[in-house]
């Protein structure tokens, strides 16, 4: 079936606001595909013999270009059509999106755009279910409890998953978990939803489904194995003993830079193909998706539509986490404080590109394991390539979000690493010093900046004390554990902040640059 009445969410970032349209304007749901065909491929399959395998958490744009996207080609091929999606939003936020998505019936349009100015676009149309938790929950633990779900997939950021950098353990504060552990409740988090539908398949006698992550964590498929387990076993030790031996939760790779979506992306759409989309993705051609190859009920033939099934994710995670993610960390900070606003502004311009480069290459590189495959020095110049396409448009203040939730992840265990073998930390002690910089409020043109972080007013109040005492800002253990107690570190944090205090983001960079051995290579 297709979309239903009940408002629904994606994720928490908010789509342009609509455009004005003409009256003959055609808009995009399932009643226009006859008449867009021809105009750009649509979906080949009737959408109405779907029968939904997949329920998704946290559909927002790079669950459109990737997952959804990958859905869609195998249902495009003609075999199974188990395999639909239905999209589940649990944020007040996601209300815009089951509206959007209501009104186009589960469609969309996604646009990939080259760097020498290529546009190939489609219409998607693997989403057609979703469920708007805060206004009907007991509507999403049916549709979890139903046998037809097979497969329930996240991509709910890096702090949906309430693990505790520093300790690696589940932290039950947050207020939705709060209120989902307590007895009798009607639960409204991501977790207190599928705890609840395992136990009424655990009553019922119906297998268990698998639950996939699609974010962008190191071992992702572990972390959500151990925030659903532990949320489970403060709820009710048995069921948790049962999800613990029954589910199957797969690691996976993701990767496909997708900015945030335009009015400019919406015109673009409406003035190349004479239709109105109120919320399209743009993403990169690029796309990869390595998941590991382990499942509690079955799983689409994926490896026939592009998606590389293997045994052991980790060495390919690590690639992608500590070179692409760490990369978005490194070049934004220096990259936002020294005037620049997009990404492909930053990759562009020499001193940078050497700079991340140089990251890559002599910090993130020695900590990688062998990659089946892959030659590093290629990668490492692709990426580069990647980011420098103007077409994306991708903003630095995308990849800032929740900072204080992607550091730890993606940047961290660089340094980690490469403080026990004694390897050099010069460039992401200048990453973190430019973060607390940032965190100040102000570039160095004075001009303010918008910060979003869950955790903002303790990042102020560290930074308020590493002014009074450089280091200081180390010491919140949130976010590095016990990274402040390391002398070594806590001296090249200092230096790199007094320079960042003294010359600005541009000398800094350049004095980590050493212009006899450039990092930066076009072949």
């Amino acid at each position: 079936m297709l979309l239903p009445a009940n408002p629904q969410p994606g994720n928490s970032t908010v789509p342009p606001h609509p455009i004005e349209e003409k009256n003959d304007m055609t808009s995009l749901n399932e009643a226009a595909l006859q008449e867009l065909e021809g105009q750009l491929p649509i979906p080949s399959y009737r959408r109405r013999a779907v029968r939904t395998g997949i329920v998704h958490f946290g559909v927002g744009g790079f669950h459109r270009s990737h997952q959804a996207m990958f859905i869609d080609r195998l249902l495009n091929l003609g075999g199974s059509q188990d395999w639909g999606i239905c999209g589940v939003g649990v944020l007040p936020s996601d209300a815009r999106m089951h509206d959007v998505l209501k009104n186009q019936d589960g469609l969309y349009t996604l646009v990939l755009k080259g760097g020498e100015g290529s546009e190939d676009a489609r219409i998607i149309g693997s989403i057609t279910e979703y469920l708007f938790a805060p206004n009907d929950p007991a509507a999403v633990i049916r549709k979890l409890t139903d046998p037809a779900t097979r497969i329930v997939s996240l991509s709910i950021t890096e702090g949906g998953y309430s693990i505790n950098d520093f300790t690696g353990e589940f932290d039950p504060r947050g207020p939705d978990v709060v209120h989902d552990l307590k007895p009798n409740i009607v639960p409204r988090s991501v977790f207190g939803l599928i705890t609840a539908a395992l136990a009424q398949r655990r009553e019922q006698g119906t297998a268990p489904f698998t639950v996939m992550s699609c974010d962008n964590i190191q071992g992702n498929g572990n972390v959500a194995r151990k925030a659903l387990v532990s949320f489970a076993r403060l709820k009710d030790p048995e069921l948790a003993g049962w999800i613990s031996e029954t589910v199957a939760f797969p690691n996976s790779m993701v990767d496909r830079i997708t900015p945030v979506t335009t009015d400019a992306d919406r015109a673009a759409v409406t003035e190349a193909y004479g239709f109105s989309d109120a919320w399209p993705v743009v993403a990169e051609p690029f796309e990869q998706w390595v998941l590991e190859d382990k499942f509690t009920a079955g799983r689409p033939p994926l490896e026939g539509v592009g998606v590389q099934i293997v045994d052991d994710v980790e060495p390919y995670e690590l690639l992608k986490l500590r070179l692409l993610n760490a990369s978005h960390q490194v070049m934004s900070y220096l990259g936002y404080l020294a005037g620049h606003r997009y990404v492909h502004e930053v990759c562009t311009d020499p001193l940078f590109a050497d700079f991340i480069v140089g990251f890559m290459e002599r910090e993130a590189t020695p900590t990688l394991r062998p990659v089946p495959g892959i030659d590093l020095h290629v990668y490492r110049n692709e990426l580069i390539h990647r980011f420098s396409s103007p077409a994306i448009r991708d903003t630095l203040a995308r990849q800032m979000v929740d900072a204080s939730e992607r550091i730890p992840k993606f940047v961290l265990p660089v340094l980690r690493e490469q403080l026990q073998r004694g390897g050099p930390i010069d460039r992401t002690a200048l990453v973190i010093a430019a973060w607390a910089r940032f965190l100040e409020g102000a570039d160095e043109q004075g001009e303010w900046i918008d910060i979003t972080d869950r955790r903002l007013g303790e990042l102020r109040a560290a930074v308020r004390a590493d002014r009074a005492e450089p280091g200081a800002f180390l010491n919140l253990t949130e976010v590095f554990g016990d990274l402040g107690q390391n002398a070594r570190f806590a001296a090249a944090y200092r230096q790199a902040r007094e320079a960042l205090q003294r010359s600005g983001a541009r000398t800094a960079v350049q004095d980590l640059t050493d212009p006899l051995i450039p990092t930066r290579r076009t072949s």
